[in-house]
């Protein structure tokens, strides 16, 4: 059965039959969102077909849901086919509403009770192993390449690879729990007629695993997408930390920095993986701030083995968005 008729048919199982389809979003991965409305109440289509993992999300969003967050209720799903439909949130996602120091201040105090609960059984890890070997492939099997026109040397390989191990190791040693992964301004939605934390809509949490809590927090306040007024992530940074006193304050900045590096290194390579493998060159628009996000990081002393490393490879005017194929 074709894509269009196993979701018109899935549809119809539910009482949305006679409903309208339109297309809302499609991330960075294979998943497709549609927005469902004539139906029985406004929903969204979550079209993720296999590999992508639907079960993960009806697992996690039951788990954030009995934490007291705000995330979509589930109307229906057809794990076979990687089907579901959710609660419709809006479209008032943070970038487009103008208040951000309110909607910060709520995404951080989510940020601490979604830290607080016990993360569910089966999630699996993100911390200093599997953050090192994403970056490393990104990078390496992505990025090189279409820089240099030619495949990493194994000598870059063996170095890269250890510096990222000597930057993660404070990682590695710090605290670990629920890491949604992707916590930042455009899988929020602003629910203000709510109360509270509740105020905030968490989307996109299917790839949460269990990792150090700056990872999260770095993802909010170091955007790759966009810009925030001057002091509101120094201000979102105290306001967290204000919250979680139980922190170590000096290794969780340690930690923080390692989290951003990594975290930069890896989604500046992946834009071009997006653009080349799946034919998706605007995320390419977003390069140039990821880089320099990364060269911020990168002046940390935390950073230190990370910026050793990449001045012996990859000089400063390398570090930006490849040029184009046949340029």
């Amino acid at each position: 059965m074709k894509r269009d008729a196993l979701i018109a048919s899935f549809l119809r199982r539910l009482g949305y039959g006679d409903a309208v389809v339109s297309p809302l979003a499609q991330d960075a991965s294979f998943r497709r969102y549609l927005r469902i409305t004539g139906g029985p109440r406004p929903a969204v289509l979550m079209d993720a077909p296999p590999p992508e993992d639907i079960a993960g999300f009806v697992r996690i969003d039951a788990h954030l849901a009995a934490a007291g967050l705000s995330v979509p209720e589930i109307l229906g799903v057809d794990e076979a086919a990687g089907l579901l439909l959710e609660e419709d949130l809006g479209d008032d996602l943070f970038p487009a509403v103008a208040d951000w120091e309110s909607m910060f201040d709520a995404a951080v105090d989510t940020l601490v009770a979604m830290q607080r609960v016990a993360p569910p059984s089966g999630l699996p890890d993100w911390q200093a192993p599997q953050m090192s070997a994403t970056a490393q492939g990104t990078l390496l099997d992505w990025w090189w390449p279409a820089m240099f026109g030619a495949p990493a040397p194994e000598a870059a390989r063996r170095d890269l690879a250890q510096a990222l191990g000597d930057l993660l190791a404070p990682v590695a040693a710090g605290p670990v729990g629920f890491v949604h992964r992707d916590f930042f301004a455009g899988n929020l939605i602003w629910l203000p007629e709510r109360d509270g934390m509740r105020r905030v809509g968490v989307l996109d949490f299917q790839g949460a695993g269990l990792g150090h809590p700056a990872y999260d927090l770095v993802s909010l306040v170091q955007d790759a997408r966009r810009d925030f007024p001057p002091g509101l992530p120094e201000r979102a940074v105290a306001r967290y930390l204000r919250a979680r006193p139980e922190l170590d304050g000096p290794a969780f900045e340690v930690a923080f920095v390692a989290c951003a590096a990594q975290r930069h290194l890896r989604v500046a390579a992946q834009w071009v993986r997006l653009a080349r493998r799946d034919g998706r060159p605007a995320y390419l628009a977003y390069g140039p701030r990821t880089w320099r996000l990364l060269g911020e990081a990168l002046q940390h002393p935390a950073a230190a083995p990370l910026a050793r490393a990449m001045d012996r490879w990859i000089p400063i005017e390398h570090r930006a968005n490849p040029p184009e194929p046949g340029a």
